[in-house]
């Protein structure tokens, strides 16, 4: 997003023009962006067999898996829901990843028919899934390397607590099924969380798995997953990507010539592709003055971004209609009946009602996060795409809130 005078453009499109076009609030998303940081993030790892698996679940509309589709990136799937919008998108089954967790083993089963590749975190599941497949059908196994990452308890998914992967400390046992039932692993994946700074964290990760490889003679691919930090707000620190792609490459040829053979080296970026690409617009409806705050009340709240209610996320926030206002302090706060405050004491230039809020870092966990509580539309979602804005969701209607209930004489 850029400030031209003062219009507030993405690609030379008025962000004040979307809103009114299509009603606020709405997601906007800029596919040039999104495109960047693929190209960023596939050029940093030089001199290995690298693929990249865009974590859906972080965005799971259509158009925006068909954009990064058309540049050559994969998909990482949670669920079979996820991996059908794949195939949707136009995805063969073969570039598709599958990682649930804490599934039934008839959702594994739909995948398998699918033929997309499996991921298993669960020693219970990988022993079913043996007995059902033996050597017949290839898997990855998911690892917990027990490392803390990430700023936040419920991002940082690899520490000991942690429900995803199968302990490191659990490979003896491991490996003891995985003869017993002649299973193909074909590849080991471990995600520590969200925010990492440091390479460190990833060689160490990486070197554990490292260690276990040795265990398994067909691996075709180590998957690193994710977690690169973007910024939210301004002078944040973010993930050196150049700098991590040359420390991971170098210690990963390494491994390869060690194991006697070359693998592919997998990431499963989410956030880092599409978050920085969004901008959730909102229209304040009121301005409120207490005895110690003065409350923007928008036209949305929690239900549409639980970021900062679920992770106290901070989201930049930009006055669109008034770019050269004085700059006041607010609280920009929801429409649901919840304490559901977007920002604390933030500062913005002065807010009318009326005026159109850009609430910046929406690409990601936005929409996907979304709810209809107190029984709200989810908004429309537009894709700025070669200089226009494309509708790539329909805002909901009163019909989509009662499609799928069932009315009884009562």
């Amino acid at each position: 997003m850029k400030l031209e005078g003062t219009s507030y453009q993405i690609q030379g499109v008025d962000l004040l023009n979307v809103a009114n076009e299509f009603g606020s609030p709405v997601y906007v998303y800029d596919a040039d962006k999104i495109v960047k940081q693929y190209k960023q993030l596939s050029a940093a790892f030089k001199g290995v067999d690298l693929k990249l698996k865009y974590a859906c679940k972080a965005l799971t509309n259509i158009s925006i898996l068909k954009l990064l589709k058309k540049q050559g990136c994969g998909l990482d799937t949670v669920s079979i829901q996820e991996v059908m919008l794949g195939l949707e998108a136009g995805y063969e089954p073969h570039e598709i990843l599958y990682t649930p967790n804490c599934v039934s083993f008839d959702e594994i089963q739909r995948a398998v028919k699918i033929g997309v590749q499996i991921n298993i975190d669960n020693i219970s599941i990988l022993e079913q899934f043996g007995d059902a497949y033996g050597s017949t059908i290839p898997v990855c196994i998911r690892l917990n390397p027990h490392i803390m990452a990430g700023g936040h308890s419920h991002i940082s998914v690899g520490h000991i607590d942690s429900k995803f992967g199968i302990s490191i400390h659990q490979v003896p046992h491991l490996v003891r099924v995985v003869k017993t039932y002649d299973i193909r692993v074909n590849g080991l994946h471990m995600h520590t969380g969200s925010d990492i700074l440091d390479a460190e964290v990833f060689l160490t990760g990486a070197d554990l798995l490292f260690n276990v490889a040795s265990e398994f003679k067909d691996l075709e691919f180590m998957d690193f997953g994710s977690g690169f930090k973007v910024g939210y707000r301004p002078g944040d620190v973010t993930t050196d990507i150049k700098s991590l792609g040359e420390k991971i490459t170098k210690r990963f040829k390494e491994f390869c010539s060690e194991y006697g053979r070359k693998l592919e080296l997998w990431f499963e970026p989410g956030k880092y592709l599409v978050s920085e690409s969004g901008y959730f617009l909102v229209q304040a409806n009121v301005i409120k003055q207490t005895t110690s705050t003065v409350f923007v009340g928008v036209d949305s709240g929690q239900n549409h971004l639980l970021r900062p209610k679920l992770y106290d996320a901070y989201h930049t926030i930009t006055n669109l209609s008034n770019a050269a206002g004085t700059k006041r302090i607010y609280s920009v706060v929801g429409y649901i009946c919840e304490t559901d405050t977007l920002a604390y004491d933030r500062q913005l230039n002065e807010v009318r009602e009326g005026d159109i809020l850009a609430i910046h870092n929406a690409g990601a966990y936005a929409i996907s996060m979304s709810s209809n509580y107190n029984s709200r539309y989810r908004p429309a979602e537009v894709l700025i795409y070669k200089g226009k804005a494309h509708l790539i969701r329909k805002r909901e209607t009163f019909e989509d809130l009662t499609r799928n209930q069932v009315v009884i004489d009562i």
